[in-house]
Protein backbone atom coordinates (compact mmCIF):
# COMPACT_ATOMS: atom_id res chain seq x y z
CA UNK A 1 0.00 0.00 0.00
CA UNK A 2 1.08 3.76 -1.06
CA UNK A 3 2.69 5.45 1.98
CA UNK A 4 0.13 8.42 2.67
CA UNK A 5 1.43 11.80 3.85
CA UNK A 6 0.24 13.17 6.80
CA UNK A 7 -3.65 14.30 6.60
CA UNK A 8 -3.93 18.11 6.83
CA UNK A 9 -6.88 17.77 8.80
CA UNK A 10 -9.32 14.76 10.42
CA UNK A 11 -11.18 13.18 7.26
CA UNK A 12 -14.73 14.77 8.84
CA UNK A 13 -13.45 18.24 9.14
CA UNK A 14 -11.90 17.99 5.92
CA UNK A 15 -15.32 16.53 4.53
CA UNK A 16 -17.77 19.74 6.36
CA UNK A 17 -15.19 22.64 4.91
CA UNK A 18 -15.55 21.50 1.52
CA UNK A 19 -19.21 20.26 1.68
CA UNK A 20 -19.72 23.80 3.11
CA UNK A 21 -17.95 25.70 0.65
CA UNK A 22 -20.01 23.97 -1.86
CA UNK A 23 -23.33 24.42 -0.45
CA UNK A 24 -22.78 28.14 -1.37
CA UNK A 25 -20.37 28.51 -3.83
CA UNK A 26 -20.40 24.97 -5.55
CA UNK A 27 -22.15 23.92 -9.41
CA UNK A 28 -25.41 23.16 -8.91
CA UNK A 29 -27.33 22.83 -12.03
CA UNK A 30 -25.25 21.02 -14.74
CA UNK A 31 -27.16 19.31 -16.80
CA UNK A 32 -25.68 15.66 -16.07
CA UNK A 33 -26.88 16.88 -12.43
CA UNK A 34 -30.27 16.28 -13.40
CA UNK A 35 -31.54 13.75 -13.92
CA UNK A 36 -27.85 11.97 -12.31
CA UNK A 37 -28.24 8.74 -14.18
CA UNK A 38 -25.42 6.53 -14.58
CA UNK A 39 -25.42 7.15 -18.62
CA UNK A 40 -25.88 10.91 -17.71
CA UNK A 41 -23.13 10.98 -15.91
CA UNK A 42 -20.70 8.61 -17.81
CA UNK A 43 -20.57 10.40 -20.95
CA UNK A 44 -19.78 14.12 -18.99
CA UNK A 45 -17.20 12.59 -17.09
CA UNK A 46 -16.02 11.25 -20.83
CA UNK A 47 -16.20 14.34 -22.30
CA UNK A 48 -14.89 16.48 -19.40
CA UNK A 49 -11.73 14.66 -19.82
CA UNK A 50 -9.19 17.36 -20.75
CA UNK A 51 -12.08 19.76 -21.61
CA UNK A 52 -13.66 22.46 -19.67
CA UNK A 53 -17.05 22.67 -18.48
CA UNK A 54 -18.21 25.52 -20.51
CA UNK A 55 -17.22 23.77 -23.40
CA UNK A 56 -18.98 20.47 -22.93
CA UNK A 57 -22.10 21.53 -21.87
CA UNK A 58 -23.40 22.11 -25.26
CA UNK A 59 -22.24 19.06 -26.58
CA UNK A 60 -23.35 17.06 -23.74
CA UNK A 61 -26.86 18.74 -24.54
CA UNK A 62 -26.87 17.70 -27.90
CA UNK A 63 -25.61 14.49 -27.16
CA UNK A 64 -28.34 13.88 -24.97
CA UNK A 65 -30.70 15.55 -27.35
CA UNK A 66 -29.56 12.71 -29.90
CA UNK A 67 -28.26 9.47 -27.89
CA UNK A 68 -30.89 9.70 -24.58
CA UNK A 69 -29.93 6.32 -23.06
CA UNK A 70 -27.13 4.05 -23.77
CA UNK A 71 -28.99 1.74 -25.87
CA UNK A 72 -29.59 4.85 -28.34
CA UNK A 73 -25.94 5.23 -28.34
CA UNK A 74 -24.95 1.79 -28.64
CA UNK A 75 -27.09 1.29 -32.03
CA UNK A 76 -25.68 4.28 -33.63
CA UNK A 77 -23.39 4.26 -36.27
CA UNK A 78 -19.90 5.69 -35.63
CA UNK A 79 -20.14 8.00 -37.78
CA UNK A 80 -23.00 9.59 -36.23
CA UNK A 81 -21.34 9.62 -32.54
CA UNK A 82 -17.94 11.07 -34.70
CA UNK A 83 -20.09 14.08 -35.94
CA UNK A 84 -21.45 15.46 -32.77
CA UNK A 85 -18.39 14.66 -31.00
CA UNK A 86 -16.26 16.59 -33.79
CA UNK A 87 -14.24 19.77 -32.03
CA UNK A 88 -14.20 18.45 -28.86
CA UNK A 89 -10.73 16.51 -29.65
CA UNK A 90 -8.99 13.39 -28.80
CA UNK A 91 -11.20 11.02 -30.10
CA UNK A 92 -10.40 7.91 -28.73
CA UNK A 93 -12.38 9.37 -26.04
CA UNK A 94 -15.80 9.18 -28.22
CA UNK A 95 -14.38 5.23 -30.24
CA UNK A 96 -14.66 4.16 -26.72
CA UNK A 97 -17.81 5.37 -25.22
CA UNK A 98 -19.39 4.04 -28.68
CA UNK A 99 -17.31 0.68 -27.91
CA UNK A 100 -18.20 0.73 -24.26
CA UNK A 101 -21.92 1.14 -24.83
CA UNK A 102 -22.19 -1.78 -27.33
CA UNK A 103 -20.14 -3.99 -25.07
CA UNK A 104 -22.77 -2.48 -22.10
CA UNK A 105 -25.73 -3.42 -24.20
CA UNK A 106 -24.73 -6.79 -24.95
CA UNK A 107 -23.69 -7.98 -21.75
CA UNK A 108 -24.65 -5.95 -19.02
CA UNK A 109 -28.23 -5.73 -19.86
CA UNK A 110 -27.91 -1.83 -21.14
CA UNK A 111 -26.92 -0.75 -17.93
CA UNK A 112 -23.25 0.64 -16.92
CA UNK A 113 -22.29 -2.34 -14.61
CA UNK A 114 -21.85 0.34 -11.09
CA UNK A 115 -21.29 -2.69 -8.57
CA UNK A 116 -17.77 -1.78 -8.32
CA UNK A 117 -14.86 0.50 -9.38
CA UNK A 118 -12.75 -2.50 -11.09
CA UNK A 119 -16.18 -4.02 -12.90
CA UNK A 120 -16.94 -0.65 -14.52
CA UNK A 121 -13.18 -0.58 -15.54
CA UNK A 122 -13.42 -3.68 -17.52
CA UNK A 123 -15.33 -1.07 -20.49
CA UNK A 124 -12.69 0.79 -22.87
CA UNK A 125 -11.86 4.11 -21.92
CA UNK A 126 -13.02 4.04 -18.20
CA UNK A 127 -10.30 4.73 -15.59
CA UNK A 128 -10.31 4.09 -12.15
CA UNK A 129 -10.89 7.81 -11.91
CA UNK A 130 -13.61 8.28 -14.13
CA UNK A 131 -15.12 4.81 -12.76
CA UNK A 132 -15.39 6.33 -8.81
CA UNK A 133 -16.81 9.54 -10.40
CA UNK A 134 -19.57 7.35 -12.05
CA UNK A 135 -20.56 5.36 -8.85
CA UNK A 136 -20.48 8.05 -6.70
CA UNK A 137 -22.57 10.42 -8.34
CA UNK A 138 -25.10 8.30 -9.63
CA UNK A 139 -25.27 5.50 -6.49
CA UNK A 140 -24.18 7.45 -3.67
CA UNK A 141 -21.51 3.83 -3.16
CA UNK A 142 -18.19 4.99 -1.63
CA UNK A 143 -15.69 5.63 -4.23
CA UNK A 144 -13.09 8.11 -4.64
CA UNK A 145 -12.06 10.25 -7.78
CA UNK A 146 -8.47 11.10 -8.10
CA UNK A 147 -8.94 13.70 -11.30
CA UNK A 148 -6.44 16.77 -12.34
CA UNK A 149 -8.48 19.19 -10.31
CA UNK A 150 -8.16 16.76 -7.20
CA UNK A 151 -4.61 16.21 -7.84
CA UNK A 152 -3.86 19.66 -7.90
CA UNK A 153 -5.68 20.37 -5.01
CA UNK A 154 -4.42 17.48 -3.12
CA UNK A 155 -0.95 18.37 -3.65
CA UNK A 156 -0.84 21.92 -2.50
CA UNK A 157 -2.48 21.16 0.46
CA UNK A 158 0.19 18.55 1.41
CA UNK A 159 2.90 20.43 -0.53
CA UNK A 160 3.48 16.84 -2.33
CA UNK A 161 6.68 16.88 -4.51
CA UNK A 162 7.22 15.58 -7.62
CA UNK A 163 4.96 15.34 -10.65
CA UNK A 164 1.62 13.94 -9.39
CA UNK A 165 2.39 11.18 -12.86
CA UNK A 166 4.71 9.84 -11.50
CA UNK A 167 3.71 6.31 -9.90
CA UNK A 168 4.84 6.57 -6.44
CA UNK A 169 3.55 10.05 -6.23
CA UNK A 170 0.03 9.01 -7.63
CA UNK A 171 -0.10 6.35 -5.10
CA UNK A 172 0.21 8.93 -2.29
CA UNK A 173 -2.40 11.03 -3.46
CA UNK A 174 -4.69 8.50 -4.20
CA UNK A 175 -4.70 7.52 -0.81
CA UNK A 176 -5.23 11.00 0.14
CA UNK A 177 -7.77 10.78 -2.04
CA UNK A 178 -9.47 7.50 -0.17
CA UNK A 179 -8.61 8.93 2.96
CA UNK A 180 -10.85 12.07 2.26
CA UNK A 181 -13.83 10.63 0.81
CA UNK A 182 -17.03 9.97 3.05
CA UNK A 183 -19.51 7.44 3.23
CA UNK A 184 -22.55 10.23 2.91
CA UNK A 185 -23.22 12.80 0.41
CA UNK A 186 -21.45 10.76 -2.32
CA UNK A 187 -22.38 13.11 -5.32
CA UNK A 188 -22.21 15.88 -3.14
CA UNK A 189 -18.90 15.18 -2.49
CA UNK A 190 -17.52 14.26 -5.73
CA UNK A 191 -18.86 17.26 -7.33
CA UNK A 192 -17.39 19.41 -4.54
CA UNK A 193 -14.01 18.53 -4.69
CA UNK A 194 -14.19 19.01 -8.55
CA UNK A 195 -15.50 22.32 -8.32
CA UNK A 196 -12.84 23.30 -5.51
CA UNK A 197 -10.03 22.25 -7.80
CA UNK A 198 -11.97 23.89 -11.12
CA UNK A 199 -12.84 27.19 -9.59
CA UNK A 200 -11.19 27.99 -7.00
CA UNK A 201 -7.79 25.78 -6.39
CA UNK A 202 -7.22 26.71 -10.01
CA UNK A 203 -3.95 25.93 -12.24
CA UNK A 204 -2.56 29.40 -12.44
CA UNK A 205 -4.21 31.71 -9.91
CA UNK A 206 -5.88 30.14 -7.11
CA UNK A 207 -7.26 32.32 -4.72
CA UNK A 208 -6.11 30.76 -1.72
CA UNK A 209 -7.40 34.30 0.35
CA UNK A 210 -11.26 32.81 0.43
CA UNK A 211 -9.95 29.12 0.54
CA UNK A 212 -11.54 27.39 3.32
CA UNK A 213 -8.49 25.55 3.59
CA UNK A 214 -6.08 28.30 3.79
CA UNK A 215 -5.15 27.78 7.14
CA UNK A 216 -3.77 24.26 6.91
CA UNK A 217 -2.67 24.54 3.37
CA UNK A 218 1.00 24.00 3.21
CA UNK A 219 1.98 25.22 0.08
CA UNK A 220 0.10 28.41 1.23
CA UNK A 221 2.18 28.12 4.36
CA UNK A 222 5.27 28.23 2.12
CA UNK A 223 4.23 31.18 0.31
CA UNK A 224 4.49 29.29 -3.29
CA UNK A 225 1.22 27.53 -3.93
CA UNK A 226 1.82 27.59 -7.70
CA UNK A 227 4.85 25.77 -7.52
CA UNK A 228 2.64 22.87 -6.81
CA UNK A 229 2.06 20.60 -8.30
CA UNK A 230 5.34 19.86 -9.74
CA UNK A 231 5.41 20.36 -13.80
CA UNK A 232 5.71 16.76 -15.81
CA UNK A 233 9.35 16.85 -17.19
CA UNK A 234 9.19 19.00 -20.13
CA UNK A 235 10.72 17.16 -23.74
CA UNK A 236 11.59 19.06 -27.10
CA UNK A 237 7.80 18.90 -29.06
CA UNK A 238 8.71 17.27 -32.43
CA UNK A 239 7.18 18.81 -35.64
CA UNK A 240 5.75 16.71 -38.79
CA UNK A 241 4.98 17.73 -42.29
CA UNK A 242 1.99 16.53 -43.84
CA UNK A 243 0.56 17.35 -47.68
CA UNK A 244 -3.53 17.72 -47.45
CA UNK A 245 -5.21 17.23 -50.86
CA UNK A 246 -8.14 19.24 -51.30
CA UNK A 247 -9.29 18.03 -54.37
CA UNK A 248 -12.31 19.13 -56.41
CA UNK A 249 -14.79 17.87 -58.90
CA UNK A 250 -17.23 20.33 -61.33
CA UNK A 251 -20.27 20.21 -58.41
CA UNK A 252 -17.47 22.00 -55.87
CA UNK A 253 -17.59 18.60 -54.11
CA UNK A 254 -14.34 17.79 -51.85
CA UNK A 255 -12.92 13.90 -51.48
CA UNK A 256 -12.67 12.64 -48.26
CA UNK A 257 -11.11 9.30 -46.73
CA UNK A 258 -11.69 7.38 -43.72
CA UNK A 259 -9.32 7.43 -41.53
CA UNK A 260 -8.26 3.70 -39.83
CA UNK A 261 -10.36 2.93 -36.72
CA UNK A 262 -7.34 3.64 -34.62
CA UNK A 263 -4.16 5.62 -34.43
CA UNK A 264 -4.20 9.80 -35.09
CA UNK A 265 -7.99 10.69 -36.11
CA UNK A 266 -9.21 7.37 -35.88
CA UNK A 267 -12.43 6.73 -37.74
CA UNK A 268 -12.74 10.35 -38.67
CA UNK A 269 -13.10 11.80 -41.93
CA UNK A 270 -9.80 13.39 -43.31
CA UNK A 271 -8.63 15.07 -46.55
CA UNK A 272 -5.76 12.51 -48.64
CA UNK A 273 -2.13 13.04 -46.99
CA UNK A 274 1.13 12.48 -48.59
CA UNK A 275 4.54 13.13 -46.90
CA UNK A 276 6.37 14.20 -50.19
CA UNK A 277 5.04 16.29 -53.39
CA UNK A 278 6.14 12.77 -55.43
CA UNK A 279 3.85 10.92 -53.66
CA UNK A 280 0.70 13.42 -54.12
CA UNK A 281 1.65 13.59 -57.98
CA UNK A 282 1.89 9.95 -58.85
CA UNK A 283 -1.54 9.62 -56.56
CA UNK A 284 -2.94 12.23 -59.05
CA UNK A 285 -1.70 10.37 -62.27
CA UNK A 286 -2.60 7.18 -61.41
CA UNK A 287 -6.43 8.23 -59.94
CA UNK A 288 -7.59 11.25 -60.90
CA UNK A 289 -8.70 12.72 -64.74
CA UNK A 290 -7.42 16.14 -66.00
CA UNK A 291 -5.88 17.46 -62.37
CA UNK A 292 -5.41 21.08 -62.60
CA UNK A 293 -3.80 22.82 -59.86
CA UNK A 294 -5.97 25.61 -58.01
CA UNK A 295 -4.30 28.59 -56.03
CA UNK A 296 -2.53 26.95 -52.64
CA UNK A 297 -3.72 28.11 -49.58
CA UNK A 298 -0.97 28.88 -46.29
CA UNK A 299 0.24 26.24 -43.92
CA UNK A 300 -0.85 26.23 -40.85
CA UNK A 301 -0.19 23.98 -37.59
CA UNK A 302 -2.33 22.01 -35.69
CA UNK A 303 -0.97 20.95 -32.47
CA UNK A 304 -1.40 17.36 -30.34
CA UNK A 305 -0.78 16.46 -26.78
CA UNK A 306 2.98 15.05 -27.99
CA UNK A 307 3.35 17.00 -31.60
CA UNK A 308 3.01 19.36 -33.90
CA UNK A 309 1.37 18.97 -37.43
CA UNK A 310 2.39 21.41 -40.15
CA UNK A 311 -0.37 21.09 -43.02
CA UNK A 312 0.18 21.94 -46.63
CA UNK A 313 -3.31 22.19 -48.25
CA UNK A 314 -3.08 21.10 -51.55
CA UNK A 315 -5.78 22.17 -53.56
CA UNK A 316 -6.86 20.49 -57.55
CA UNK A 317 -9.71 20.44 -59.48
CA UNK A 318 -10.77 17.45 -61.30
CA UNK A 319 -13.52 16.11 -64.26
CA UNK A 320 -13.68 12.43 -61.90
CA UNK A 321 -11.77 9.57 -60.27
CA UNK A 322 -10.97 6.61 -61.75
CA UNK A 323 -12.38 2.89 -60.40
CA UNK A 324 -14.35 2.69 -57.07
CA UNK A 325 -13.36 3.38 -53.63
CA UNK A 326 -14.79 2.12 -50.36
CA UNK A 327 -12.92 4.23 -48.11
CA UNK A 328 -14.05 7.47 -49.65
CA UNK A 329 -16.76 9.42 -50.76
CA UNK A 330 -17.76 12.84 -52.28
CA UNK A 331 -18.08 15.71 -49.88
CA UNK A 332 -20.79 18.07 -50.93
CA UNK A 333 -20.11 21.55 -48.55
CA UNK A 334 -23.33 23.21 -49.53
CA UNK A 335 -25.31 19.98 -47.85
CA UNK A 336 -22.68 18.40 -45.85
CA UNK A 337 -23.33 14.85 -44.46
CA UNK A 338 -22.90 14.21 -40.49
CA UNK A 339 -19.74 12.73 -40.42
CA UNK A 340 -17.02 13.22 -38.14
CA UNK A 341 -14.29 15.78 -39.68
CA UNK A 342 -10.53 15.65 -37.91
CA UNK A 343 -10.41 19.30 -36.81
CA UNK A 344 -8.63 21.12 -39.04
CA UNK A 345 -10.17 19.67 -42.05
CA UNK A 346 -13.07 20.86 -40.95
CA UNK A 347 -11.92 24.11 -40.86
CA UNK A 348 -10.23 23.49 -44.81
CA UNK A 349 -14.23 22.91 -45.90
CA UNK A 350 -15.21 26.08 -44.12
CA UNK A 351 -13.21 28.52 -46.84
CA UNK A 352 -14.88 26.52 -49.61
CA UNK A 353 -18.43 28.06 -49.03
CA UNK A 354 -20.39 29.92 -46.32
CA UNK A 355 -22.16 27.00 -44.34
CA UNK A 356 -21.88 25.69 -40.93
CA UNK A 357 -20.75 22.12 -40.14
CA UNK A 358 -21.17 22.29 -36.73
CA UNK A 359 -23.96 19.76 -35.35
CA UNK A 360 -27.59 21.41 -34.93
CA UNK A 361 -27.31 23.16 -31.86
CA UNK A 362 -29.55 21.54 -28.18
CA UNK A 363 -32.42 23.42 -26.81
CA UNK A 364 -31.44 26.99 -25.45
CA UNK A 365 -30.40 26.92 -21.79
Amino acid sequence: MAEMPTPCLAADEFQHRLLRWFDHYGRHDLPWQSPRSAYRVWVSEIMLQQTQVATVIPYFERFMQRFPTLEALACAPQDEVLHLWTGLGYYARARNLHKAAQLALAEHGGELPTQSVDTLMTLPGIGRSTAGAIIAQSTGQQAAILDGNVKRSLTRLHAVAGWPGQPAVERSLWALAEYFTPTTRLADYTQAVMDFGATLCKRSKPDCPICPFNDICRAYAQGEPQRFPESKPKKVTPTRETLMLMLQDPQGRVWLEQRPPSGLWGGLWSLPQFERHGELNHWLEDNVVAARRLAPLPAFTHTFSHFKLLINPQPVSCERLTGVRENGLWYDVHQPPALGLAAPVKSLLSQLAPFDLDPAPGPAR
